[in-house]
């Protein structure tokens, strides 16, 4: 594609930029696909004296030389290529001794719009009153020295807090974690300048605002910034409300990525087919209960009342006994029956109880209060095998990570006996592998972020570090040289499938679960 490499100054910055002469702005959806429109920038302090050049074959000139040259090229535009100009600045440190010399650039990538939100082009939220990319550069440039002191205690602190809570293998699998998570996010803002993120399903089929990919990403948002947390589940929620989505159950997706237009998965808009009514029911009815508590307030639950309602009695309806549906480890296709997703629904009719009582709604908290109890008692009951409970109810000989029963433990909804997740801690113990323990007995592969729900059961450390410990060693040993996989082998370590997924977050839930840790974070000034 022909490429343009202007040149620009601002108050305090020389910036070299690239972009596609074309700006198709928004013009196509896919998964692995790069962006065509935006342009990159490079941009040099001018007070630290740096020298910048747009040129083409600059490498064995400036190996020879150190020089970059002295014209830039201006025949544009060029087809993109490594015979392209490049863009190039040299720093030029002096003699150095014993006294620290520091100098730096900035890097930028601007895109005009990010997000298509029902053939609604949304500025990215930087942009959302309408600031000139040389007035950003500039802020950023004046910022850096005080963000550079900022990021480093924040780093600091919260290396520490990982480690007094989890350990330091759970602290490093964190770590290696938070800029994947937010990575995967566009942030834009609506119409009114509202907050708005939008996940990416990356390495999987592109999907934007994937319901299961929110889930279990939502620990991170939850402990950080719940805020974001809503300007995620807003977008499904305002879908939800549409004529348009007519089903009793809650969305899988708002389209592709880039294009929130509507859902693409399964039968989309049109069928039932291969869609996912308990698992993104339950999904939503969690989150937005848990952001009601992290915020302190219950607006979103007002505002969409009527749908988490159909959402709850479809789940009192069809939850406690799934049929042949397939969950967020769609992967492994559809199971019926499957134990794993009824503890979902069952926390889900809690989470909606709960958001009753906070409306005062007392009735209707009451019945359904009693409805998540009652049925929680029947899976102990169908689910139960020796000394496992099943991955199926109706398949004798399995096993699966009961992962979602964290939330019972989180949010404290009493809904499951402490001994049901020491009885499930104490038999995955003795199924793990070299690099983890498996997601259940079908196969030898693992999920990541579900691994380390599964690990926050545990009500003893030792336990926690038995299930973590295999993951860090994965970590640093798996040949598989990926952004982070959150789904491999836990026998030879190799990625299976996925990569940059923003799911990586839910490693965050063991420091969710400590409240005095939650407390801290949330605290902290956002500016």
């Amino acid at each position: 594609q022909p490429i343009v490499t202007p040149r620009h100054d601002t108050g305090s910055l020389n910036v070299l930029s690239v972009g596609s002469r074309d700006q198709n702005i928004l013009n196509r959806s896919s998964d692995d696909l790069r962006i065509e429109w935006g342009y990159f920038h490079l941009a040099a302090p001018k007070n630290e004296q740096a020298k910048t050049s747009i040129s083409a074959g600059l490498e064995e000139a400036f190996i020879a030389s150190g020089q970059l040259a002295s014209s830039d090229s201006i025949c544009m535009p060029e087809p993109a290529s490594q015979s392209s100009a490049h863009l190039d600045v040299v720093l030029d440190l002096g003699s150095v001794g014993s006294t620290v010399v520091a100098r730096h650039v900035l890097l930028s990538y601007t895109e005009g719009f990010a997000i298509q939100y029902f053939q609604r082009n949304l500025r990215p939220y930087w942009q959302r009153n309408n600031m000139a990319v040389e007035k950003m550069l500039d802020r950023a440039e004046e910022q850096y020295s005080e963000l550079e002191v900022r990021g480093s205690a924040f780093d600091s602190d919260l290396t520490a807090d990982l480690v007094k809570v989890g350990g330091k293998h759970y602290a490093a699998i964190a770590i290696l974690a938070y800029r994947k998570t937010l990575a995967a996010h566009a942030l834009v803002a609506d119409l009114e300048g509202q907050p708005m993120l939008f996940a990416k399903e990356n390495f999987s089929n592109g999907c934007i605002a994937t319901v299961d990919v929110l889930y279990p990403s939502a620990p991170f948002f939850l402990l950080f910034q719940p805020k974001l947390l809503e300007a995620q589940l807003l977008p499904v929620l305002e879908y939800s409300a549409l004529p348009r989505w007519r089903f009793p159950f809650a969305p899988h997706d708002l389209g592709q990525y880039p294009l929130a237009n509507g859902q693409v998965y399964g039968g989309g808009e049109t069928s039932e087919q291969d869609q996912m009514p308990v698992e993104e029911s339950g999904n939503m009815l969690i989150l937005v209960d848990a952001l009601a508590r992290a915020e302190g307030n219950i607006h979103l639950a007002e505002k969409y009342w009527t749908q988490l309602t159909s959402w709850a009695e479809y789940l009192k309806q069809k939850g406690l006994d799934p049929d042949n549906q397939l969950t967020t480890d769609d992967f492994a296709g559809h199971v019926a029956h499957n134990a794993n997703l009824s503890i979902k629904a069952i926390d889900a009719l809690a989470a909606y109880a709960d958001l009753a009582r906070l409306l005062h709604h007392g009735e209707v908290a009451a019945v359904y209060s009693d409805e998540a109890k009652g049925m929680a008692a029947k899976w102990i009951v169908m689910a139960k095998e020796g000394d496992h409970y099943k991955l199926a109810f109706n398949s004798p000989g399995t096993w699966s990570q009961k992962y979602n029963l964290v939330w019972d433990k989180i949010m404290g909804y009493e809904l499951f006996p402490p001994n049901v997740e020491d009885t499930e801690v104490n038999y995955y113990v003795e199924k793990l592998n070299r690099y983890g323990l498996p997601l259940d007995s079908r196969a030898g592969y693992t999920k990541l972020d579900w691994s380390l729900w599964t690990a926050t059961l545990a009500s003893k450390q030792s336990q926690f570090e038995a299930i973590v410990d295999p993951i860090y060693k994965w970590m640093n040993e798996t040949q598989s040289r990926v952004p982070l996989t959150d789904w491999y082998d836990t026998t030879t370590g190799l990625q299976v499938g996925f990569q940059a997924r923003s799911v990586v977050g839910g490693v965050f839930i063991k420091a969710l679960s400590d409240p005095t840790l939650v407390g801290k974070w949330r605290a902290i000034p956002k500016d």
